[in-house]
């Protein structure tokens, strides 16, 4: 009976759901390609063809000429641009890890949902995790990663 429900669940879905990380980034997006009238984000309720992240739209969150055509690249390789419905939460992280971690998860929300796109973003690298993430302290070390402590002339 508890296996029906989750089958049910995961086929029922009107969007398609993806997680992309960077750094310290989470970005969790949903991406709708019909949307009913009923749908809100927060309290902002959501249009066809446009894209919010954490309840703004993400021209304001992601502010600057330099971040839309790093956020828009994906959907124009995809030929989706102002088709689709996107939603994203976005926690940790700062702002270039953050539109790392959108572009990541949108990429992989494409690639699921049409696997002819799939080779295109490959190419251009966006279905690649950048895994670099912050080295940690090491005790011992003076309150940083790499430093040493100065060690005493006599």
């Amino acid at each position: 009976m508890e296996n029906n429900k989750k089958q049910e669940r995961k086929t029922n879905k009107e969007f398609i759901f993806a997680v992309g990380r960077r750094r310290e980034a989470v970005a969790r997006v949903r991406i709708y390609s019909k949307i009913s009238n009923s749908l809100k984000f927060g309290e902002h309720s959501v249009e066809k063809g446009e894209v919010l992240v954490n309840g703004k739209d993400i021209s304001q969150y992601f502010s600057g000429d330099v971040s839309k055509t790093i956020y828009e690249e994906p959907l124009k390789l995809a030929n989706v641009l102002n088709k689709l419905t996107i939603t994203a939460k976005i926690q940790g992280g700062g702002p270039v890890s953050q539109l790392g971690a959108f572009v990541l998860g949108v990429s992989r929300g494409l690639a699921a949902r049409d696997e002819s796109i799939k080779s295109l973003l490959r190419k251009k690298g966006l279905l690649t995790r950048d895994q670099r993430v912050r080295e940690r302290r090491k005790v011992g070390m003076g309150g940083k990663a790499r430093r040493k402590k100065q060690s005493p002339k006599r």
